[in-house]
This record gives structure tokens, sequence and C-alpha cells, in this order.
């Protein structure tokens, strides 16, 4: 069993190409060495900045060797009637590597064919790798790629080394213009080399000793921690390690060296959210509290090189960050001087989109969805304290008028999060602060929704605004693309719904949202076709919210198929169907209801007269629908009653107690009866059934 290293040194790549490059480059190393039958014990890959490191301990030292049978051309084509070898027979010998003599008949399902037994593999692991290696890093993918020199040749970033070595020796290949070697290069101060890699087993030993690097992103990340956690230790802090920012500063240093750094307090003056933007954004480092919580004046940045003269670099350090909120203490002094009022008026001057006016134009759409919202039972019913339709309504106005202060044109992550701390600052109260802090929540599928009332309806407000404006324009998400970030809308809408109980329909709110519009807009569709569209798109994303939770695709369906357009009950009925899934009896439950339901929707296709659900006592017949209209009878008030107080779990053991009457009607009574009046009469007791447990799910989507 031999050692494998492959080490490709290039330039600096950006930190974001990293994890991907490990991943895809583990994976195709493996696809690659089972396709040629070579075993391994174990892969490492890693990759720092310059280099991407590669390690295959216990390979095989080469392919098994297997005997193998092909298939040639049929007996007949193959000999004439004479019994001579055709032209067919002659290439297939010769393209298999054997005599003519050796090839057999061998019976098939379609017939004779003659067939050549060979064996494959045995090639040494040298052999398969030095055609193996090229085809792989040739085909590894970047966001970006890049040619250099007069070859053609590309990669994220230009290729300088590469090492190849099978335990002692090398394995020849060449990439682009560069050939594999021995030859590896370190630190660019601390350990520039070249070094000569003598065997396999000495190339971690030589990148940590000659070449002064740390190899391993986890290693590089724990040195990092360590470091910065004890230098903040020292003087009574702790950092605060943003786990994104730690990742992105791992990928940019080979040698880490945590230095802690200071800044002036005077700077403590300015909201906590923008000294460590300061920090972060620009400077890549990481900010220092104290044990209760407050910043420090300190910050915690990462070298890529261990200093002659730390004092000189950390003055270097200090004063870049100094420089960055000196501009951060202008722009707060001077949005402090300037306020709300002037800033709403700045928003009829900046467009929100193309046709759909100004931002000014949405506030004042939002002013009014918001205070609607507030004013709706199915949302006050679940806050925690009630919300003044007036705060509700000031907090749309003022939703977007942060985006023109000075600080969110600087710092556009900040857009909302400044919103609140200004709205706190001017006295615009706690409600709209919330609210402006929080209406961009939430930002992905793991982001957390809004956490109070306030910010979840100006959420929900500015959602639907765009998306209903986007759908009336006709910009409508593709598969490949989604510019005005709509699925990500529509999912936050549904998740706020969710998770905060709110019972509104949604199909209400975008009507609310599109009718807000002015007159004028040059709509690509219709009110009514636009909703229609915006409906269906909201469905798809609600059943994807579902589906990613774990719900199976066929209950998931059902559900949303009996209606999602109050989606918190849809998220409780879901619950309830699945919970019933698991009980024994379901798939007799839902094949008998499932058999209601297409029989129900046979009769809708066939255009005929809509059906009641109310039956004639008189023209019941058989004992099995006397039982079945009795059954109806009894449950109906008791089916209403539970789905007035969303009782879902409830609902489901009506289902269990009426389904064996309905079997027994199915068995026992002929539902297209030749009488017509009883045909109908018949119809209208499964109608009855049918509007009551579809609206638990639509059973006919469940192939149980």
């Amino acid at each position: 069993m031999s050692h494998f290293v492959l080490e490709i040194g290039t330039e600096e790549l950006p930190s974001r190409f990293l994890s991907p490059l490990e991943k895809e480059l583990s994976e195709r190393f493996a696809a690659a060495l089972g396709e040629a039958d070579l075993h391994f014990d174990e892969m490492a890959v890693s990759a720092t900045p310059r280099r991407t490191l590669l390690h295959l301990r216990g390979l095989a030292d080469m392919q098994p060797l297997r005997e193998e049978v092909a298939l040639g051309p049929s007996l007949k084509a193959a000999y004439d009637a004479e019994g001579k070898p055709s032209k067919a027979a002659m290439g297939f010998a010769r393209g298999q590597g054997v005599e003519l003599s050796a090839l057999f008949t061998q019976e098939t399902e379609k017939g004779s064919y003659v067939a050549a037994r060979k064996t494959v593999g045995g090639a040494s692991a040298q052999d398969v790798l030095k055609n193996v290696v090229p085809s792989v890093i040739s085909a590894l993918s970047f966001p970006k790629r890049m040619r250099w020199g007069s070859g053609s040749f590309a990669y994220a970033r230009p290729m300088h080394w590469i090492v190849a070595l099978l335990d002692g020796e090398v394995v020849p290949f060449a990439v682009g213009n560069v050939k594999s070697g021995r030859v590896t290069c370190g630190h660019r101060v601390h350990g520039p080399g070249p070094f000569e890699v003598a065997h396999a087993d000495d190339m971690d030993a030589v990148l940590a000793e000659k070449c002064r690097i740390v190899a391993s992103g986890m290693a590089r990340r724990e040195t990092i921690v360590a470091g910065g956690d004890a230098r903040a230790a020292a003087i009574g802090g702790r950092v605060l390690w943003n786990d994104a920012l730690l990742s992105e500063v791992e990928g940019l240093v080979e040698h880490p060296v945590p230095l802690l750094g200071d800044f002036d307090p005077v700077f403590l003056e300015l909201p906590r959210e923008v000294l460590l933007t300061s920090m972060e954004t620009h400077q890549k480092s990481f900010g220092v509290e104290d044990g209760e919580g407050r910043l420090m004046p300190h910050f915690l940045t990462v070298l890529n090189l261990a200093p002659e003269d730390v004092g000189v670099v950390k003055k270097g350090w200090e004063r870049v960050l100094r420089a960055r909120l000196e501009d951060a203490r202008f722009y707060w002094n001077a949005d402090l001087k300037a306020g709300f009022e002037p800033w709403m008026a700045s928003l009829d001057h900046v467009i929100f989109l193309g046709p759909l006016g100004s931002m000014g134009d949405k506030c004042r759409r939002l002013e009014r969805l918001c205070g609607w919202l507030a004013g709706q039972a199915g949302v006050a019913a679940h806050m925690a304290e009630p919300l003044p339709v007036e705060d509700a309504a000031k907090a749309g106005r003022a939703a977007k008028a942060d985006l023109v202060s000075q600080m969110v044109g600087e710092f556009d992550t900040l857009q909302g999060i400044m919103g609140g701390i200004y709205a706190r600052r001017m006295g615009l109260g706690e409600h709209v602060a919330a609210a402006l802090e929080e209406q961009y929540l939430p930002a992905g599928p793991d982001s957390p929704v809004p956490s109070t009332d306030a910010g979840a309806l100006l959420s929900l407000a500015d959602k639907a605004d765009t998306l209903a404006g986007c759908f009336g324009l006709g910009n409508i998400p593709t598969g490949a693309a989604d510019p005005y970030a709509l699925r990500r809308a529509a999912l936050g809408i549904a998740r706020i719904l969710l998770e905060r109980g709110y019972r509104i329909s949604v199909r209400e709110l975008f009507a609310r949202a599109f009718s807000s519009y002015a007159d004028g807009i040059r709509w690509k569709f219709g009110q009514e076709e636009t909703l229609a569209r915006l409906d269906e798109f909201f469905a798809g994303r609600l059943k994807n919210l579902f589906l990613t939770r774990g719900g199976d695709t066929l209950l998931v369906e059902a559900v949303i198929g009996a209606g999602h357009d109050d989606v918190w009950a849809a998220g409780r009925r879901l619950a309830a169907l699945e919970a019933e899934s698991r009980k024994p009896g379901f798939a007799d439950n839902a094949q008998t209801f499932k058999r209601v339901a297409n029989i129900i929707r046979k009769r809708q296709k066939e255009g005929k007269r809509e059906l009641s659900g109310e039956w004639n006592e008189g023209l019941l017949q058989e004992d099995a629908e006397k039982a079945l209209a009795a059954a109806l009878s009894g449950m109906s008030a008791r089916f209403d009653a539970l789905w007035a107080a969303d009782r879902f779990d409830e609902l489901m053991t009506l289902m269990d107690d009426v389904r064996p009457i309905v079997d027994s009607f199915f068995n026992g009574v002929m539902v297209m009866a030749e009488d017509e009046a009883v045909r109908e009469n018949r119809l209208n007791l499964l109608q009855a059934l049918l509007a009551r447990m579809g609206k638990v799910a639509d059973f006919s989507a469940l192939q149980m």
C-alpha cells in the first residue's frame, strides 16, 4: 500500500473559493479512482490561499486483475455458411486483442453472439495516477477562471508548481505549462523555499517546519481562536467571533498570528452595530466586549506573518481603523442632524422599480397596508400585546427612510438596522423602531423571523408589495433567474404566518397590495390574472417549505390541494395528517376518501349540474345509504365545531369513524343508478362528505 500526495501551488485564491474547492477535489478524485478500480483507505484534502493539498493513504499498488466477457457481432454475422470468419468477427477479435481462435459463442436472450474473454486491470498506481490527476485538475470548476502567459489552460489563479509523489517517486504529468515534480514553495516571508520533498510521508513536516505554513483550515481556525481568546482574556474581554468572518479570515492566511489592537474610546459613542460593521466589513477584524456585554475599545485582527516589530504593525492597523471610524462618526452626526422628515421627502427621488414608482410611493403603500394588517382580527388575536394601528402605519411610512441616510450609504448592510437605531434616538417609539429594524427578516430559510409584531407586519407588507408589483409587470421568477428575490419574499411571508400564528388570507393580502398601486401603471397582466399567477407561485413556495421541513410529498400535496389561503391552518392540517398517516388504518381511510373524491371530480369534469351536498331522505333505498346519511347528519355539527376550533387531530378521528360506513355504502349501493333522481341523491351524499373532509386534505392526491 502506498501514500500519494498532490499539492497544487498557485497565486492567492479568494477565500470563498477554498471550501468548494476542497469538496470538489475530494469528490472528483474519489469518483476517478473508483472508476479506475484503484482502492485507497483514506483521503484528506485541505486548501490555503496559495496551495491545495491532497493525501491518499493506503493506496493500492496496482489495479486488481479481472476477467471480462465482451460480446461481439451475432453468430450469423460473424461466420459465413462455410464457417469462415467474416470481417466483423476479425475486427472484433482485433479490437479485443485476442486471436480469432479464442472467440466463443455466448447465448443471450436475443440470440447467439460471438464473445471474447479478456483480462483487464493490472495497471500500476503510477500509470493510473498520471492519467487521472491532470484530468481531475483540469475539470475543477471555479466562479471565475483566468489564463496566463501564452498558454490556453485556465484555472482560478496562475499555477506555479505541482508536487505529485507516490511514496518517493514523482508521478509525471503536466497541466497547462506546469510539470509535476517534488519541489514546493512556502510562506513568502518565513519560508519561501523552494524545498524538495523526498517522500510523500514527509510532505506535512516540510510544510510545517520549512515552509512555515499551516495547511489545515481547521488547524488555522483553532490557532486563530485560541490566540484571540488568550489576548482578549488578558485585558478582561472576550472576542465577538463572527462565524462567517472567521471562515473568511481562515482562508486569507497560511501563517495565522492573532493581533489585538486598540482604538480611541471616544468612538464608543457610535452604535455597536456601526463599530462592528466597520471592523468586520472593512478590516476583517473582530470586536471585543467586556463581561457585561459592552464593547471595549479594542479589536482583534489576524496577520499572515509574525512581524519583527509588532508595535509598528499594530499602529498601522489602528491608523486605518481610526480613519474608518472617523468617517462613521461623521455620518452618524450628520444623520442625527437630518432626521426622518427630510429623508422621507428624499425618497420621492429614489426609484423603487421602473414603472412602479419611487421609494416614497412604496412607503405610502406600506403605510396603508401595515395599517390594514394591524386591524385584522386574525392578526390581533395572536399579538403578544396590542399594536396601535397608527404605529404600524407610521412604521410603513418610515420603512425605507434610512436608505438615504449617510450611514447606510456607506454601510449598506446596516439598512433597516440604522432605521431602528435612528427611530429610537429621534423619538418615533419602540414599535416603529422595532419594525424598521426587523423589516428585512427573514433574510433566508435559516434566519429568524421578526421577533415583534410590528416587525412582522412591516415585513409582510413589504414582501407582498414587491411580489404584487413584480408579478403585475410580468417579472416572474424562472428556473434560472430570480433577480428580485421573489422566492425568498414568498418564503418569508409563509414563515412569518406559520411561526407568528397570524390568521389572514394571503389572497386578500396580495389583492390589497396590488390595489394599493397608483392608477396609470402599464401592467402586463390585469389584477385577476396577476393574483392567480401569484397565488399559484405562493402555493409552490409553501409546498417547498413544507418539504424542506421533512414533509412527505404526497401528504404535502394533499394539504396544499385542500387550500393554502390560511397558511397557519395549512401547517396544522399537515401536522395532523402526518400523525394520522402513522396509524395502521390510514391507507384504507385514504383509499376510501380518494374514491369519493375521484367520483365527484369525474362528475365535475362531465360539466353536469353542480351538486349541492343536500340529499332527499325519501330517495334513500338501501340500508347502506341510509346508514351513511345518518352518519353524515350526526357528524356534520361535530365537524363544523372542530373545524372552527382548529382541532384538526380530532377531525382525523371522525375520518376513522365514518370510513367503515362509507366502505359499506360502496359495497352495498350502486352509486350510478339508472334512476337519475336516485343517482343524484347518492352523489349528493358523497358531496356532503367530501365538502367537509375535503377541507382537511385533497385525498385524490394520495397514492396509497
